[in-house]
């Protein structure tokens, strides 16, 4: 019988650190929905003491979700440990995660403390957290670097003092695959009791080896993964748990098990990018658009022969389905609310009617729409409240003529208008915009990103747009690239704090 792997998502936790990615309650409650559906067995929403929407998002997802545990997390803190526990009140299963870091650098530098008060910290932390709740899981912070005899030490006392989980990090993804195995084996020789408690990997992707040391960690013991959809998380990221899943799938004969349902990653996948308005890499493993591509001659003879001679998954079987309805417009209501709903977005009422007349106004422009062109749309519905919106943008440029741009905003009902030329035409459609928004911003960073491949292309639009010393994400999409630069800049702007 095939030993069991649990999974333990933290989209909502390490992934929603990156900049940009903050997400309300109801997008955290959504994509809380899909990865219970996706079969995660453990989400860990928030961190409570944070702020009081990561507070309120805790409360709201623990209402949301049935069976899967939800998890708070705190530092070896009271105060944090009480917050996080009146966090999780509605929890049907509850975790809090507490921790604290233990490499030397940690216990030196951040800490200014001693082996042995650290470790004292982390027996009270558990204890403190066990009057709350039965499921109790410790994190060694930077465990990666971390003394394997004093880790061990840890490790040990903890369990002792009611862990029911121990979570070992590679906080910083330093290790080599080896070494992390290595560490885990070292654990599981000498730790008194390590048989009371489940071993989980924590491991981030700096040097691009967090699903590679993960699963060494598997291969020596672990039986909890942590993980984030499509790998996103702080710095470089987090493990992917599309990778862990499908590298199981795999190589069954490892003979491990996970409860994920893997004909929904796809539609997972794409609900997170497009809620966070991270766009996921072509080449990304699994889920990136070209992850089942073939270009070359050579493989393109082999696949029409034969699929397995370059393929060793099925699309089919992360969710990629090639029969996917075409929509065109001449598609109705019930395609669209049909499609969306197969790539993880429920809609209905007023939100359906916006979304589907903007879907009418793309189509015209396109011969079909694709899966991304419809997401671009769910989440361009959200924009509808913003305080500033574009009302027209005209642009003139060409071989021997100064590009220049006329532009109308509305704000607050108020209606504006601006001309300016620049070196090009989003160059000077800035300068236009800049001319109404009279603020002292700087344009730090402006990603596009094509969504599919022809001259009627949509492309989405990713900017950082710094004022007052505060960075400012934004996001749109549009067939026309000037437009979508202009519609992301205004995005950012309807972020600024003041």
């Amino acid at each position: 019988m095939a030993d069991r792997l649990y999974v333990f998502d933290t989209t909502l936790r390490d992934g929603e650190q990156v900049p940009g990615c903050q997400l309300n309650t109801i997008e955290k409650i959504q994509v809380a929905k899909a990865l219970e559906t996706l079969g995660v067995d453990v989400i860990e929403a928030g961190f409570p003491i944070s702020s009081p929407g990561d507070f309120n998002s805790v409360v709201e997802i623990s209402k949301a979700v049935t069976w899967p545990t939800i998890c708070a997390l705190t530092r070896s803190v009271q105060k944090d440990i009480d917050v996080a526990a009146e966090a999780l009140q509605y929890a049907k299963r509850k975790r809090i995660h507490t921790g604290i870091g233990t490499s030397e650098s940690h216990i030196k530098y951040k800490f200014n403390s001693t082996p042995e008060e650290i470790l004292e910290r982390a027996v009270a932390a558990v204890k403190y957290a066990r009057r709350f709740v039965d499921d109790v899981e410790f994190y060694c912070e930077d465990a990666g670097r971390t003394d394997n005899e004093y880790l061990a030490r840890v490790v040990e006392a903890v369990i002792k003092a009611g862990a029911t989980v121990v979570n070992i990090p590679d906080t910083t993804g330093y290790c080599l695959p080896v070494e992390y195995g290595e560490k885990i084996k070292y654990l599981f020789d000498h730790v008194d009791g390590i048989d009371k408690a489940i071993i989980s990997s924590h491991c981030h992707n700096d040097l691009g080896m967090a699903t590679a040391n993960t699963i060494s960690g598997v291969m020596n013991g672990v039986r909890q993964v942590e993980v984030t959809i499509n790998g996103i998380g702080e710095r470089a990221g987090n493990t992917s748990l599309e990778e862990v899943a499908m590298i199981l799938k795999c190589h069954k004969h490892l003979g491990i098990d996970t409860n994920i349902n893997t004909q929904k990653i796809a539609s997972t996948s794409r609900l997170v990018s497009n809620l966070m308005n991270m766009p996921v890499q072509p080449n990304k493993a699994i889920v990136g658009k070209n992850a089942f591509a073939h270009s070359s001659g050579i493989h393109q003879d082999g696949v029409l022969k034969n699929l397995q001679t370059y393929e060793i998954m099925n699309p089919k079987d992360v969710g990629i389905d090639d029969n996917a309805i075409v929509l065109t417009a001449r598609s109705g209501r019930a395609a669209v609310r049909h499609r969306l709903s197969v790539l993880g977005v429920e809609v209905d009422g007023d939100k359906l009617n916006t979304i589907y007349e903007a879907f009418l106004r793309l189509a015209d422009q396109k011969k079909e729409i694709c899966d991304d062109d419809l997401l671009m749309l769910a989440g361009q519905e959200r924009t509808s409240a913003h305080h500033i919106k574009l009302e027209y943008l005209q642009t003139t440029s060409g071989v021997g003529v100064t590009p220049v741009a006329i532009i109308g905003l509305n704000i607050a009902g108020e209606k504006f208008e601006a001309t300016a030329s620049g070196n090009g035409p989003v160059d000077a459609a800035v300068k236009a915009l800049k001319k109404i928004i009279d603020r002292k911003m700087e344009l730090k960073e402006l990603l596009i990103q094509a969504i599919t491949r022809g001259s009627d292309d949509a492309c989405k639009v990713h900017v950082q747009v710094e004022t007052e010393g505060v960075i400012y994400y934004g996001f749109a999409a549009n067939t026309d690239i000037v437009s979508a630069t202009i519609d992301a800049y205004i995005d950012a702007i309807n972020k600024f704090k003041n």
